[in-house]
């Protein structure tokens, strides 16, 4: 049941009391003008069909917590906090002085409702169309792009973990599976001597190789025996939570395991891969959660965040929630998608672009001068075959013949590929030292739009690039 706000104000209302203090302009005077029409009733009515039940926290007050905790960063328990103690927070979302925030987790089961909905971005929504109608950002040519890891809650599980509750759910979504269980998924209890009722991990010398080995095998071969014992076509055909636990239990059931030394699968043994699965779901609890390096030494589990902001305002224009891994998901692929649709730059701006360089790629580049704007994004840097030796920058290129000139200066034509060889060139070259250690001489292969990167590099030398991209870079 959704819950309403009293429209009528208390006595120790902060905005009626305090809300002259408010800085013009700003998001809590925004919100606590604007909310009831920013989000009405309305927009959450197919959150909550049902007019029964315990009434909910009322929409408005909910969503202008969730703007307010996505502009600082908090955390849910944090945002409550601020809800509890910062009259400014009381005065956006319409509490008294004395009113005490809602429980944390009221914030949790709002964003799931939200997720699972037809309009899952409803409120970024509203936000955006109330940027684009009151220009905010209309007369801002600048735009930020940034990336980061949103830490998921789940646990990450093994293999021999997932296999256990894959096939469990499937025992819970799939009508008659709970029988086929009992009867074609026998080989677990027979290495050691529980079934798939039995809560935690099975009871084995997990320190003995030869027992873990044994009992991977029991569980591939109990799940493919129930993917088989299933009509999975017509699982998957049907769709909903029965095809999804399906497909998932083919999936943990391949992803980690190999057929042991000497076997082909065929007689039933198998044993964990030497390997990663490409896109290796981590838990079946959250499968689209995945493993993330953002730096060598920084390991998370989660999804990627993307945001296109307007650096002067702070104003967030664009944004997407992706997997951590793929190529399609990548800074480059997810910040040129956004960034060109974003509804509030105008079809004749020029627009000014700043990131790091996790989005100096060829292709970045290619896009954005095709727009006719500025890229200023942090250039790749460039690493020399040998330490302290050339780099490609000096070799020197001539795009209009296809021609590359080493520092030797010695000229190769540049193949359609983007191959030049200057392999026999290299004996005796007093410079070889300096350029390659390759005992065959030194082979240079040019991207598809390494002329636009060589460019740029050039360009990001300038101090007018540096004072741009260091003044408005960091206000992501």
């Amino acid at each position: 049941m959704q819950g309403e706000s009293d429209r009528q104000r208390e006595l120790l209302d902060v905005e009626s009391v305090a809300g002259h203090l408010l800085e013009p302009g700003s998001v809590f005077a925004l919100l606590a003008e604007h909310r009831d029409r920013l989000f009405p009733a309305e927009l959450f009515a197919d959150l909550f069909p049902s007019g029964r039940g315990r009434p909910s926290i009322p929409g408005e007050v909910i969503a202008s917590v969730i703007v307010l905790q996505a502009l600082f960063g908090h955390s849910d328990r944090e945002a409550v906090d601020a809800l509890t103690f910062d009259l400014r927070w009381k005065a956006a979302c319409g509490y008294a002085v004395d009113a005490k925030g809602f429980d944390s987790s009221t914030l949790t089961y709002w964003r799931r409702r939200l997720a699972a909905s037809d309009r899952p971005q409803r409120i970024f929504e509203v936000v955006r169309q109330v940027i684009a109608e009151t220009g905010a950002v209309k007369t801002k040519t600048r735009r930020a792009l940034d990336s980061t890891v949103l830490d998921d809650a789940v646990a990450r599980q093994d293999t021999i973990t997932q296999l256990i509750a894959q096939i469990r759910r499937v025992g819970r979504e799939v009508p008659g599976a709970k029988e086929l269980i009992a009867c074609e998924c026998t080989r677990l209890a027979a290495v050691c001597g529980q079934d798939y009722t039995a809560p935690g991990k099975p009871r084995i010398a997990w320190d003995d190789q030869a027992a873990r080995d044994e009992l991977v095998s029991a569980l591939v071969a109990d799940a493919l025996a129930l993917l088989e014992a299933l009509d999975a076509q017509a699982i998957t055909a049907a769709g909903g939570r029965p095809a999804e636990a399906v497909a998932l239990l083919a999936l943990v059931a391949g992803q980690d395991v190999e057929p042991a030394d000497d076997s082909d699968g065929t007689d039933g043994r198998w044993r964990i891969a030497c390997r990663t699965a490409p896109d290796r779901v981590i838990s079946t609890v959250d499968p689209d959660s995945r493993h993330a390096h953002k730096t060598r030494q920084r390991r998370q589990d989660g999804f990627k965040a993307h945001i296109v902001v307007e650096p002067d305002t702070g104003l967030t224009t664009m944004c997407a929630l992706t997997k951590t891994n793929g190529p399609t998901n990548s800074d480059v692929a997810i910040g040129a998608e956004l960034v060109t649709a974003d509804p509030t730059i105008g079809a004749d701006e020029k627009v000014e672009v700043l990131g790091d360089s996790a989005y100096a790629s060829g292709g970045m580049l290619a896009t954005l001068t095709d727009k006719g704007w500025l890229p200023l994004v942090k250039p790749w840097p460039l690493r020399p075959t040998v330490e302290g030796g050339f780099t490609l920058d000096d070799f020197t290129f001539d795009a209009a013949a296809g021609m590359l000139t080493c520092p030797g200066n010695i000229t190769r034509t540049v193949t359609v590929h983007g191959r030049a060889t200057f392999k026999a060139a290299c004996r005796g070259c007093p410079l070889r030292q300096r350029c390659t250690t390759s005992a065959t001489g030194r082979t240079v292969l040019l991207g598809e739009h390494h002329l636009l990167q060589r460019q740029h590099r050039q360009r990001a030398g300038d101090e007018d690039f540096k004072t741009v991209y260091r003044q408005h870079r960091p206000m992501v």
